[in-house]
């Protein structure tokens, strides 16, 4: 009898814990207007293992688990992030296509003329930010900032310096470090921001100016040497004993702002599908330990926003980009034309 008993109170508990289970479903499917039937489509347009695909990849498992549905990253670079954006313009408008990336870049596509695109086209949800850092070769014979400076002045155009292409977070950095300074560079391109780094690992260029998260597992390993951070305070990385000096420390003039990056979402879908990416953000994602515990791991700031609030955070370095490569004669309009306005 008693073990009858026990063998009824632990199918009980199992009913008991499966009813619960069921509850905390149905009360999760019915938390969101939209009901997604089958996976998602993110296309990161860049290589895999570079800011954009990482950071990408860490804010989908949060929305996964909420929608109960897949979302399949696809990696679909080329042309500055442009070509996989547009694959994301050109889907079908009904919420089951996103992209992802840097603001920044999504913002001067159209001044560029690379896409025929504005921030106005889309729904931002934003996850992190992140700094440039400036980086060589461990070995490398610049031991401070102030010898990487004295180099490129004393060898004008020939120093080499790997990013992920023009219009890359990368490229950016080092432009705005030459409109202070004046120096030239020999620019080597890749397919991603983890290529550039790998190159610069191998000797293939001797500075690197990609993200942190690009770079970050290169650091800690001690295979890179972290000169420079462009923010305006210095960045400490978990587990490296001295926090990377700011950019201000040689350039106190220098103006930076965040370069956000997020999930994009054109415009033009359901209604629906917006109520409830708005929804699992305003929920999940701004108090999302585990994606405030990646961005601390990898040397990025958790300032997760979505709606205008997104926009607000991230236009700044849009401002800053548009009118940097407008004022270097790399646009075909003018940043103003198309609602940038000089910051």
């Amino acid at each position: 009898m008693k073990r009858i008993m026990l063998v009824s109170l632990a199918l009980v508990s199992i009913a008991g814990l499966a009813f619960a289970a069921g509850a905390q479903q149905a009360a999760t499917a019915g938390e969101y207007s939209w009901q997604p039937n089958r996976p998602i489509n993110l296309i990161v347009p860049w290589g895999a293992g570079g800011s954009t695909d990482r950071s990408a990849r860490a804010t989908a498992a949060i929305v996964e688990e909420q929608l109960g549905v897949s979302i399949v990253v696809v990696n679909q670079g080329g042309a500055s992030g442009s070509l996989g954006t547009k694959a994301a313009m050109d889907a079908r408008r009904d919420g089951y296509t996103w992209t992802a990336g840097a603001v920044k870049d999504l913002g001067v596509y159209k001044v560029m003329g690379l896409l025929d695109t504005t921030l106005d086209d889309w729904h931002l949800y934003l996850n992190v930010a992140m700094p440039n850092v400036i980086s060589v070769r461990a070995d490398s014979p610049y031991q401070t900032f102030d010898d990487l400076l004295e180099a490129f002045r004393a060898q004008p155009g020939r120093v080499t310096v790997a990013t992920a292409g023009v219009n890359s977070a990368g490229h950016t950095a080092m432009e705005l470090l030459a409109s202070y300074t004046g120096i030239s560079y020999r620019h080597v391109t890749y397919d991603g921001g983890a290529p550039a780094v790998t190159a610069t690992v191998a000797g293939e260029a001797e500075v690197v100016p990609q993200l942190s998260v690009e770079q970050v597992d290169m650091i800690r390993a001690g295979r890179l040497r972290p000169l420079a951070v462009l923010t305006t305070q210095p960045l400490e990385i978990e587990g490296v004993s001295e926090p990377i000096p700011p950019i201000t420390n040689w350039i106190p003039e220098f103006e930076a702002a965040p370069i956000y990056f997020g999930i994009f979402v054109p415009g033009g879908v359901p209604q629906e599908v917006v109520d409830t990416l708005d929804r699992i953000w305003e929920r999940h994602v701004i108090t999302s330990d585990s994606l405030r515990n990646w961005a601390r791991e990898n040397a990025a700031f958790f300032d997760p926003a979505f709606g205008t609030v997104a926009v607000e955070k991230s236009f700044p370095m849009v401002q800053i980009d548009a009118w940097l490569k407008h004022d270097a004669g790399d646009t075909v309009v003018s940043p103003d034309t198309v609602g940038i306005p000089r910051p």
